[in-house]
């Protein structure tokens, strides 16, 4: 009998403030690290206000993890060390392999409404390879193949497989899967896991619910406001289900359709040790890297 992953955590997204000015939503981040292992942060940069998010993030430094920026409206324009200059257009992915150190910038420019929606996904590397040669792969909405279910349900594979379509990311080390996925109203969703990875799912439009479990109460949430004591018995837009272990996701809809973010990975099972957009495995290493910065030796690799 397969094992339904059960919901092990609920968490609602919190409002932040990242770069030089962007108003945000993060889903999880520094604190829940551990319970997300290989990933490190979940960021909704949904907008719809420009000033909240033109002002963007200027040049930065990453070393020793993984950006995956998924563009649903607008754009984001783009500029690294190695060289590269695009445009992640509505559709889009970018999958940035910080590796042994990049300095970039994302520009997000919204589109002719002045929306800005998109995700971006820090994905940890593990120690045998966080000085790897940084690598850059801009994904094309076309090259993202969508499978269609004859119960409605549409699935965008970034990352993984759905049945024999694969998606066009292939050959990263946390053996990772970036679906987007789409449930029609009175319809349930069932996908096979890898067992032993982390899979979440992150809600961000209509109302559904996960496991067959209809009992907020039997399941831990975790809130940015202490007293939001609001309990529905479907989750919603900027919520989080974090799984137990298992082998299948279940999700399930009533009369209105979902749309949400399903991610899992292999642990890394590795000390994490963080500042800012560096992520390493100790505190000497983190020293390096900041010392390396300030000499302006932190990038090695410039893709010439």
């Amino acid at each position: 009998m397969v094992q339904i992953r059960q919901i092990r955590k609920v968490f609602k997204s919190v409002p932040t403030m990242e770069g030089a000015g962007v108003h945000l939503k993060r889903a999880f981040g520094f604190s829940e690290v551990p319970q997300f292992d290989p990933f490190l942060l979940l960021d909704d940069f949904s907008n719809d206000n420009p000033d909240h998010y033109l002002k963007g993030f200027p040049w930065h430094p990453h070393r020793g993890i993984e950006t995956i920026t998924y563009v649903l409206d607008g754009d984001v324009e783009h500029g690294d060390s190695m060289g590269n200059q695009d445009v992640i257009h509505s559709g889009d992915v970018q999958w940035m392999t910080a590796g042994s150190g990049i300095i970039h910038q994302e520009m997000p420019k919204g589109d002719a409404r002045g929306l800005m929606s998109g995700f971006q996904l820090w994905a940890n590397l593990p120690r045998s390879e966080k000085m790897m040669d940084p690598r850059y792969r801009g994904v094309k909405k076309e090259e993202i193949p969508e499978v269609v279910m004859p119960e409605g349900i549409r699935i965008k594979v970034i990352c993984g497989k759905v049945g024999e379509t694969a998606g066009p990311v292939q050959d990263i080390m946390i053996e990772p899967q970036y679906l987007d996925v789409q449930v029609p109203g009175n319809t349930t969703f069932r996908h096979p896991t890898p067992k032993g990875h982390t899979v979440f799912a992150y809600l961000f439009t209509g109302k559904g619910y996960f496991c067959q479990e209809k009992n907020p109460f039997s399941y831990e949430q975790q809130s940015g406001n202490y007293f939001d004591l609001q309990v529905d018995p479907l989750l919603g837009k900027g919520t989080l289900v974090l799984f137990s272990d298992g082998e299948e996701v279940l999700v399930s809809t009533e009369k209105e359709p979902l749309r949400f973010l399903l991610i899992s990975g292999k642990p890394l099972g590795e000390p994490v040790t963080w500042y800012g957009p560096i992520v390493m495995n100790t505190r000497r290493e983190l020293q390096i890297a900041m010392e390396e910065f300030q000499k302006g030796t932190f990038v090695k690799y410039t893709g010439k």
